[in-house]
């Protein structure tokens, strides 16, 4: 009796003061660690100047993927086809530097009698990476691929397994492997146009062609999509107030852009240069 009473008497649980009663948006982020300077270089790329071409790095391919992204979010059937594109360079260019760097560290462990460890940074550079698509962070899984070959072929020169040419010529080569899949992420224009306007034949679809060319079927129809894709976004109502307005062009994050060409401070190196 007293327990059922106790039981009865017991207020109701209630929230008082919560601003919030539901979580918002989660948010996360990483940090890459880089310990040579050739990756470092390729984290803020290089912009024109001087005769020498400029090339993509890190922060911009971010920014770059982040508007086919959102191009992708509008049904933009350009937009999915470049991601499938970069996405496909990324994946490459991981297995061309994954071989490479075995290749090496096999070299470096066939001296008998003898262990040789990778050289390292003392002090490494520490990048602070928020990026708002997957593939932000797949382009830093590269470099880290990166960086990884990088010290073992300077280890490998320092302990005269390999010529300075021949490591100069296997560096230009791992370089030239991330470069290409950073480049795959050019090309793509945000429109607004959907897949909707293509089977329609409407004029932006007719503008969307002459900018970026022709697509593959499988893709038009939306069989063909990237593994990493987004997901659509809900379609507005046929009577919305915006119907037959273009959708506006996602902007590139500031701290994406604003870091494009800059140099950073010198990684701290060890003895082997």
């Amino acid at each position: 009796m007293t327990d059922d009473t106790t039981r009865k008497d017991r207020p109701a649980l209630t929230l008082t003061g919560t601003r919030n009663p539901s979580p918002g948006a989660l948010h996360g982020g990483a940090v890459l660690e880089i310990q040579t300077r050739e990756t470092q270089k390729l984290v803020y790329g290089r912009r024109p100047e001087n005769g020498k071409p400029g090339w993509v790095g890190l922060l911009r391919f971010a920014a770059l993927v982040r508007i086919a992204w959102a191009g992708a979010e509008n049904d933009d059937p350009w937009a999915d086809w470049r991601l499938c594109q970069l996405e496909e360079q990324l994946l490459q260019s991981r297995e061309e530097l994954t071989a490479m760097t075995r290749a090496m560290r096999n070299q470096l462990k066939g001296v008998r009698a003898l262990r040789i460890d990778l050289a390292h940074a003392l002090e490494p550079a520490q990048i602070d990476l928020n990026f708002s698509t997957p593939y932000g962070f797949m382009a830093a899984y590269l470099l880290a691929d990166h960086d990884e070959f990088v010290r073992a072929a300077l280890t490998a020169r320092h302990v005269g397994l390999v010529n300075r040419d021949t490591s100069a010529r296997l560096l230009h080569e791992a370089g030239r492997s991330v470069r290409r899949a950073f480049q795959s992420a050019l090309g793509y224009k945000f429109t607004g146009v959907t897949r909707e306007d293509v089977r329609l034949g409407t004029a932006k679809a007719s503008r969307a062609r002459e900018l970026m060319g022709h697509l593959p079927q499988e893709v038009v129809d939306g069989e063909m999509r990237a593994e990493h894709a987004p997901a659509l976004r809900a379609r507005r109502p046929a009577n919305g107030a915006d119907e037959g307005k273009p959708a506006p062009a996602p902007t590139v994050a500031v701290a994406e852009n604003a870091a494009v060409g800059e140099q950073a401070a010198d990684v701290p190196a060890g003895a082997i240069r």
